[in-house]
């Protein structure tokens, strides 16, 4: 009987891109997004279940759980993917907003993990790959949001690691670095208020440096094949850097103090 997993966010990018190549490898693949209706692509493909499941709406969680127990049997793997960066001072953003950035990256994953975290340990097997960030680790200028979300997927995936090694089930963080996606035009929460002068020097160096930052990154192919890794090497491993630089920014981070750190992100955005 061939494997399930169960991805979320799978409408694009490394979601879409992780579908893909787990069907090929002959897996059951449970392709999750907020609107199945408007996929074309992954509907043709064999052993392949398109449906509905948005983080923030814990029926629509539970619901596709239930589809994929019914269809498939069981769960093998879960893919937290989903989720979206809120740029910009952290004073422009209404508190809406601020929830829904935590409600989307931290809450929706830790509401998808407790749903299909029953059948893993009823199993006694199981493996969950949790999509951080090198923004999970190293800081930029205004995305204090973002990089909030991202430390807390990593403290929680870590600190998650103790229970689950306990009943069976692998604990996994893979951390993107730059990747070719359409993360920065469709999963971005962009808030500025011209208004505040004192912080537009800083908007318009970030958005200089962000300006062409897809062209500089990995396929999201990349990191799909590292999610492979992640969830078949069968080892205790927990953290798996992938993309352009990531493992680079993440071990200068370990090595320099917050002022070497915060001074070298200034100079290299020309702060």
């Amino acid at each position: 009987m061939a494997n399930t997993i169960l991805i979320t966010g799978a409408s694009a990018g490394i979601g879409k891109a992780t579908v893909k190549l787990f069907q090929q490898k002959g897996w059951n693949v449970v392709a999750t997004m907020r609107k199945p209706d408007e996929e074309q692509e992954l509907t043709q493909l064999d052993n392949v279940l398109v449906t509905r499941l948005d983080v923030t709406d814990e029926a629509s969680i539970k619901s596709a759980v239930n589809e994929t127990v019914a269809r498939f049997g069981g769960i093998d793997v879960l893919v937290n993917n989903a989720g979206y960066g809120a740029i910009g001072p952290m004073e422009a953003f209404a508190i809406e907003n601020v929830r829904r950035q935590f409600d989307t990256n931290v809450i929706g994953l830790i509401a998808t993990t407790q749903a299909v975290l029953p059948h893993m340990r009823a199993a006694k097997s199981g493996t969950i790959v949790n999509i951080s960030s090198i923004g999970g680790k190293v800081t930029f200028p205004l995305m204090s949001l973002y990089h909030g979300t991202k430390f807390a997927v990593e403290g929680l995936t870590e600190s998650l690691k103790f229970e689950l090694d306990a009943i069976g089930v692998k604990t996994k963080i893979v951390e993107p670095g730059a990747i070719k996606t359409d993360f920065y035009s469709r999963s971005m929460d962009i808030s500025n208020d011209e208004s505040m002068q004192e912080y537009q020097p800083t908007v318009q160096a970030m958005t200089n440096a962000m300006q062409g930052q897809n062209n500089h990154g990995s396929a999201p192919e990349v990191v799909a094949e590292v999610i492979w890794n992640a969830a078949t090497d069968g080892t205790p491993a927990l953290r798996y850097p992938v993309g352009a630089g990531a493992a680079h920014f993440i071990d200068n981070r370990k090595m320099a103090d917050d002022e070497t750190h915060m001074n070298g992100v200034k100079e290299q955005m020309g702060l």
